[in-house]
């Protein structure tokens, strides 16, 4: 699947040829979609790390993907004379393809917001714990200066 493209796309002379390129541009989303279909279950499964290294392949696919959705634009017409049950087929796909990429944003947000609010919660806890006890004139126990704050750090590897 490592069809060289340049970066305009080139015309489409013969049947052979659109059916070549609808036909990479299936192949292209069936990994791509493989791909993010592992990444969604790995991170709801929290296995971010293994998640993590499906980065490079789901850009390299994403770079395919989009070099062949550039041509098939540029082609439609061609595509839609030569080829059309083809073209029905990938916009079906392309739909379902779309529908996945939806539920994959959402859990990388909720994955997101979860590690955020881990961190501010930690961050809470050690500025809580290092902040001097101090007591107004009241004898009641006064909150910690904002600028008492101490900073933590976060260690990559597990």
């Amino acid at each position: 699947m490592t069809q060289a493209k340049s970066a305009t796309p080139q015309p489409i002379e013969s049947k052979a040829e659109a059916e070549n390129l609808v036909r990479h541009l299936l192949a292209a989303m069936d990994a791509l979609v493989a791909t993010v279909e592992q990444e969604t279950s790995l991170v709801r499964a929290g296995k971010l790390k293994q998640a993590a290294t499906l980065e490079s392949t789901k850009m390299e696919l994403g770079r395919l993907y989009a070099t062949d959705t550039a041509q098939v634009k540029a082609n439609l017409a061609t595509l839609s004379e030569h080829v059309p049950d083809l073209l029905a087929a990938l916009r079906k796909q392309h739909e379902t393809f779309n529908a996945l990429l939806q539920i994959n944003l959402t859990v990388l947000a909720t994955a997101h917001a979860v590690s955020e609010g881990l961190v501010r919660g930690a961050h809470a806890e050690v500025a809580r714990k290092n902040a001097p006890q101090t007591y107004g004139q009241s004898g009641r126990a006064t909150a910690p200066a904002r600028n008492t704050a101490t900073p933590i750090s976060v260690s990559r590897t597990l």
